[in-house]
């Protein structure tokens, strides 16, 4: 091998060596794996509401959470649907109530009979209501990027659009604490 020839080898062999030392470390880095979960709470948007749970209510938010996890779906579907039981019903799980009732809404959601949500019976059991509710939330388009109140407004239609909001902080918490156990 001429003396050209053995140099030009032995330089690029000497270039290989070097990226290989430098890129070694990227490439360790690179096969890591990446954290790739998405924060629960997207943004929180205003002020914040709370309210102290009770048995009864802590159990429907974790009926909430386990109806979400049978669904197949996030997290964040399960922060969307405790904010809108927590501005529609306070996590009760609502009867008729009477005169204080708006219209015929029951459950934990209210859901209303007469606008095709089910039957009285299963709106007011917490794994129906809430699949009922995600199936609507699965239906608009983008609703894991969207602000929670925006989301929520689009599946239930309420009088007052914005004030699921209010709720996001105390859901994602709910959630957050409650979705591995």
């Amino acid at each position: 091998m001429n003396t050209m020839l053995r140099k030009s080898v032995l330089g690029i062999a000497g270039l290989a060596f070097t990226g290989g030392v430098f890129a070694g470390p990227v490439a360790a880095h690179a096969a890591e794996p990446v954290n790739t979960t998405k924060p629960v709470a997207v943004s929180v948007q205003g002020a914040q509401s709370k309210i102290d749970l009770n048995d009864e209510q802590t159990a429907n938010a974790k009926a909430i959470i386990a109806a979400t996890k049978k669904a197949g779906l996030p997290e964040r579907a399960a922060v969307i649907s405790i904010a809108t039981s927590l501005q529609e019903s306070k996590l009760e799980n609502l009867g008729h109530l009477g005169d204080k009732n708006d219209h015929d809404s029951l459950g934990l959601f209210q859901q209303r009979p007469s606008s095709g949500w089910g039957t009285p019976e299963q709106i007011t059991d917490p794994e129906y209501s809430t699949l009922a509710f995600e199936k609507g939330l699965k239906q608009v388009d983008g609703w894991e990027k969207m602000p929670l109140t925006e989301a929520a407004q689009t599946v239930q239609v309420s009088a007052y659009p914005d004030a699921y909001a209010q709720w996001e902080q105390q859901a994602a918490d709910i959630v957050a604490h409650n979705w591995n156990s």
